[in-house]
Order: C-alpha cells, then sequence, then structure tokens
C-alpha cells in the first residue's frame, strides 16, 4: 500500500493526525527534501527507509514504490502542502493503476491557506473578492491557453502565484495590465517555517522589496485588496438577515 501524504507548509505540527500516524508506521518513506520539513519525518522507525526524491526521476520513485510492494512494505510518499496543487503525483497514481498497487492520499495544509494564517486575512471578502485564482507565472513549464497570467488578471480575483517569485518583477509588470498600481500585494517566504520572511507592499513597489529581501524560492505571491481594510460584513452574522438557523430582527 501507499499512502500520499500532504505534509502541510513547514510546521511540522500542521502535519494531520492521519498523516503524522501514516508515516511514523510507514516501512519506506519517500518525501519532497527540497520543501517538507525533516521535522515532519522525525518520529519515523528506526529502520524506515527514506528516500529524497529530490534526487529521483519518476521511473526511479516508482522502482522504490513497486519493490516495497512485492516485499508487503508500506509506503509513505510525502509531499509539500497537498499534493493536489502542484504536487505532480498524478503521474505516480496512474503508473500505480498499471501496476496494480493501491494507494490512497491523505490532504494536507496547502501553503496558501499557511499563508492566509501567517497573514491574518481572508481571501473572500464580501463586496471584495468571492473569488480565488491559484496560478503560477509561465516558466519552462508552459501555461495552458487562456491561463496565463495577463488573462487571469483580467478578473481582479484574488490571485495566489505560486513559483514566480523568481520573477517577481515581470510579475508586478503584468499584472499592472489589469489590476492599480496600489493593489496590495504580499509575499510569503516558507509559510509556518521558523525562517519564514513576509513582505508587504504594492504591485508599484513589491519588487525592489522582494530583491531588497533576497528572496527568489519557495514564496508566495498573493495580490488583491483582501490584503486592505476595506469591505462589506457578511450576511452570515448579520442579525438583521433570515437565514435557515436564525431570524433575523427587524
Amino acid at each position: 500500500m501507499v499512502h500520499f501524504i500532504g505534509a502541510g507548509p513547514g510546521d511540522p505540527e500542521l502535519l494531520t493526525i492521519k498523516g503524522k500516524r501514516l508515516i511514523d508506521e510507514a516501512d519506506v518513506i519517500i518525501y519532497a527534501g527540497s520543501l517538507v520539513n525533516p521535522q515532519v519525518l522525525k518520529d519515523a522507525k528506526k529502520e524506515a527507509k527514506i528516500y529524497n526524491s529530490a534526487s529521483m526521476n519518476l521511473d526511479e520513485v516508482i522502482e522504490v514504490m513497486k519493490e516495497a510492494e512485492e516485499k508487503g512494505l508500506t509506503v509513505a510518499r510525502v509531499h509539500t502542502g497537498d499534493p493536489a496543487v502542484y504536487g505532480a503525483h498524478r503521474e505516480q497514481m496512474d503508473r500505480l493503476d498499471q501496476l496494480g498497487i493501491e494507494y490512497d492520499v491523505v490532504p494536507g495544509v496547502s501553503s496558501f491557506l499557511a499563508a492566509a494564517a501567517v497573514l491574518k486575512k481572508e481571501y473572500t471578502l464580501p463586496g471584495v473578492s468571492q473569488t480565488v485564482i491559484l496560478t503560477r507565472m509561465e516558466g519552462r513549464t508552459p501555461m495552458p491557453e487562456g491561463e496565463k497570467l495577463a488573462d487571469l488578471a483580467k478578473h481582479q480575483a484574488t490571485m495566489i502565484i505560486f513559483l514566480s517569485v523568481g520573477q517577481i518583477q515581470l510579475l508586478s509588470e503584468t499584472l499592472k495590465e489589469s489590476y492599480s498600481q496600489d493593489t496590495p500585494v504580499a509575499v510569503v517566504y516558507k509559510a509556518t517555517w521558523e525562517d519564514q520572511k513576509i513582505v508587504a507592499g504594492t504591485l508599484k513597489d513589491i519588487a525592489g522589496k522582494v530583491k531588497e529581501a533576497g528572496i527568489t524560492k519557495t514564496a508566495l505571491t498573493v495580490v488583491g485588496g483582501f490584503l486592505g481594510d476595506d469591505y462589506e460584513l457578511s450576511k452570515l452574522y448579520d442579525k438583521h438577515f433570515t437565514h435557515e438557523y436564525r431570524k433575523g430582527i427587524d
């Protein structure tokens, strides 16, 4: 059995109870060493075989899983955040399907949720934005038609941009085609890690601030009016609003 596990954004205490149990019980652990906090593995069995997938290709990862299955061993495949977001685990699952190897997926806390937590912000503010776009800039991996940053920016929704802080200047210039240059922006480096950094600014000045902070990777860029202080109160707790569980006050 192979367990794909979302290890969370960095803080080992943000690993789910189920994910921790499966990692601690696993005979074989394959983890994304360039991103996953090693502390997530600190209670692994002494006899567990541990592989760092940062130096492995897909065939090598699958071969380790196949050998473990043949020996009746349990595998924990540990991804950063939640594997459903830029986790590249679909291709692994498809290969396991071809081999007839059983697997399951344990979700984790994505870094974009951790970023909101450390910023103490809410992505979906009434009257500001009710839509969140998770995306990345085009780089060595091309973007599908209609999904380039300039296309998505036209919606002026809350944007969470992964894997792109190294192109922060181009990112800012691209967004300014649709957003005001005074739109607030925050770059969160390694959210919830001990060396976490937050750089706040606007589309006008964020590139310079990020370069000054020396951030070139392992960071999210979040953009939108949700970072400001102007928004409408929700209807959910409005005393004049009636819903299924509460009658409003006239």
